[in-house]
């Protein structure tokens, strides 16, 4: 008896999200993540991008709405989708630096912002993936690429190049 494969196609739901960070050499602000995805985090600050609006705008609006402070210049410094193996869904985050902003961080419902020297950024209470891209961002070096995540979110495969 011959048995056939099937070939099975999952349809993936890409949702589109930014994250920035603020990079003041030799610092960097950083936001507890305090309530829902990520939460317990060290993060950048970032979401979901609403209808109508661009990714940039986006993520000035997230800046504003998480730690209280306006970033009239931001630039792009990498796109990484992120994937998990028994979810359908991919993030495709746009990762944001910005230098130089307007107000005084503050803390939020969602976040709870604190400055770090870059030598001791806590890679131990952040994403798995933070330790492979933010050197890369830290060095202003541009990049893309893809991680892929098990259920408990540490890393099963990446891919990571500079462009």
């Amino acid at each position: 008896m011959r048995s056939q494969e099937s070939s099975v196609v999952i349809k993936m739901a890409k949702q589109i999200m930014t994250l920035c960070v603020i990079h003041q050499h030799p610092r960097v602000l950083l936001g507890m993540k305090k309530r829902g995805f990520g939460e317990g985090r060290y993060n950048g600050f970032g979401g979901k991008v609403h209808k109508g609006e661009t990714i940039e705008e986006a993520a000035k609006r997230e800046m504003l709405e998480e730690v209280g402070i306006t970033c009239s210049k931001i630039d792009q410094i990498g796109v990484i989708e992120f994937s998990w193996k028994n979810k359908s869904e991919v993030l495709e985050v746009h990762i944001f630096k910005a230098e130089e902003f307007e107000g005084e961080p503050t803390e939020s419902e969602e976040m709870k912002p604190e400055w770090f020297h870059v030598d001791e950024i806590p890679y131990n209470t952040m994403w798995s993936d933070d330790p492979y891209w933010v050197p890369l961002f830290l060095e202003n070096k541009k990049f893309k690429g893809n991680f892929v995540f098990d259920d408990d979110d540490n890393v099963l495969e990446y891919n990571l190049e500079e462009i």
